[in-house]
C-alpha cells in the first residue's frame, strides 16, 4: 500500500543561506529540493509538499516599506499569499519537468485560527526590516504595531503567531490527491484567517508557525509519515553544549519529558518537535525530522530524528 508523506520544507530548500533573494537563485535551491521529492515519488511514496516563507515575505515587506510612499503597502495576510504564488509556482514548474506525467497543482490555502487565541494578546513572530529606536516607536504610535528590540540587531515589528485549528481548503486538496495530484498547499503556515461573527472568513495580522501548519495539513489529508526537512542532522537535547546528544528514534512520551526539561527553544526547534509530536500522537504512523540533504534517507530510518508512539 503506497504511503502518504507531508513534507514540511525549511528555508534552506527555496534559498540558501547568505545568498541573495534573487529568482534565479531560489528557482535553483527548489530545483535541487525537488530532484529529491522526485526520487521519492519514483521510489512510491504519495508526496504532499507544504512550505516556509520565511525570508520571501521578509522580503516583500521590505519591498512594502521602501515603496510605500509609491505604492500603498499591502496587509501581512496578502503578502503570505503572494509568497504561497510564487514559491508554489517554482515547485510546481521543477516537479512537472522533473516528472512530466504527474499532474501537478499549488493551492492558495487559508489557515483558520481562533480570534480568541492567546498569541494575539502577547505578539512573538519578528517579521520584515529592522529599524532604529526613533522609527521604531513611529510605527508603533502611528500603525500600533507591536515592536522589540531584536539581539542587538535593532528593532522590529512582532506579530501573533496563533494556533492552527482548521485548514479551509482542506476538502479540495484530498479531492486533487486522490485524483492523483501532487498538491503543494499551506505555504508559509498558510494565510491566518478568521471567522466573523456573521461566519465570513477575514484575514489577520499574524504568522502561523509553518511546522504546526504542516502538522495540521499531515492529519487532514490523513498521511502516514509527516516528513520536516531542515538544516540540520537531528534533533538534540543539550544543544550547543559539550553533552550534546542528536536523537535517533525516540517515542513522544520521551520527547514529552525532553520539552518540560526546557531542551527545545520556542525560536527554533520548539516547534518542529511540537508538530512532530502532534502528529504521531493524533493517530500518524510517525514523523522524521531530518536534513534537507537526506530525505530519503530519513525516509528510510536511516538518519534524523524518528518519533514514534
Amino acid at each position: 500500500m503506497t504511503k502518504r508523506v507531508v513534507v514540511a520544507l525549511g528555508g534552506n530548500a527555496i534559498l540558501q543561506p547568505k545568498q541573495a533573494g534573487t529568482a534565479e537563485n531560489q528557482f535553483r535551491a527548489v530545483q535541487q529540493t525537488c530532484a529529491q521529492l522526485a526520487d521519492m515519488i519514483k521510489e512510491g511514496y504519495q508526496v504532499v509538499i507544504t512550505h516556509g516563507n520565511g525570508p520571501q515575505v521578509g522580503n516583500i515587506l521590505l519591498q512594502n516599506d521602501e515603496a510605500k510612499n509609491i505604492v500603498p503597502p499591502f496587509p501581512l495576510d496578502v503578502c503570505g499569499a503572494q509568497t504561497q504564488g510564487f514559491i508554489g509556482y517554482m515547485i510546481q514548474q521543477s516537479m512537472g519537468n522533473l516528472l512530466p506525467e504527474q499532474p501537478v497543482v499549488s493551492l492558495v490555502t487559508q489557515v483558520q485560527v481562533s480570534a480568541d487565541d492567546p498569541g494575539f494578546q502577547n505578539p512573538t513572530k519578528p517579521i520584515g526590516p529592522f529599524y532604529n529606536q526613533d522609527d521604531a516607536e513611529k510605527m508603533q504610535a502611528e500603525k500600533g504595531w507591536a515592536v522589540v528590540e531584536d539581539s542587538g540587531r535593532g528593532w522590529r515589528r512582532v506579530v501573533p503567531s496563533p494556533n492552527p485549528t482548521a485548514i479551509v481548503e482542506k476538502d479540495a486538496i484530498a479531492a486533487l490527491i486522490e485524483k492523483g495530484f501532487l498538491v503543494i498547499a499551506s505555504g508559509g503556515g498558510g494565510i491566518p484567517v478568521v471567522r466573523t461573527a456573521e461566519g465570513k472568513l477575514q484575514g489577520v495580522e499574524a504568522v502561523i508557525d509553518k511546522d504546526l501548519a504542516g502538522q495540521r495539513l499531515a492529519a487532514d489529508v490523513k498521511a502516514d509519515v509527516l516528513l520536516i526537512l531542515t538544516d540540520v542532522e537531528a534533533v538534540a537535547i543539550n544543544f550547543g553544549k559539550p553533552e550534546q546528544q542528536n536523537l535517533g528514534e525516540v517515542t513522544v512520551g520521551q520527547v514529552r519529558e525532553y520539552q518540560r526539561e526546557g531542551h527545545f527553544k520556542a525560536g527554533s526547534m520548539g516547534p518542529k518537535v511540537e508538530a512532530a509530536c502532534r502528529f504521531v500522537e493524533a493517530g500518524g504512523q510517525r514523523a522524521l525530522i531530518a536534513s534537507l540533504n537526506n530525505a530519503s534517507l530519513a525516509l528510510a530510518g536511516k538518519s534524523g530524528t524518528q518519533f514514534t508512539r
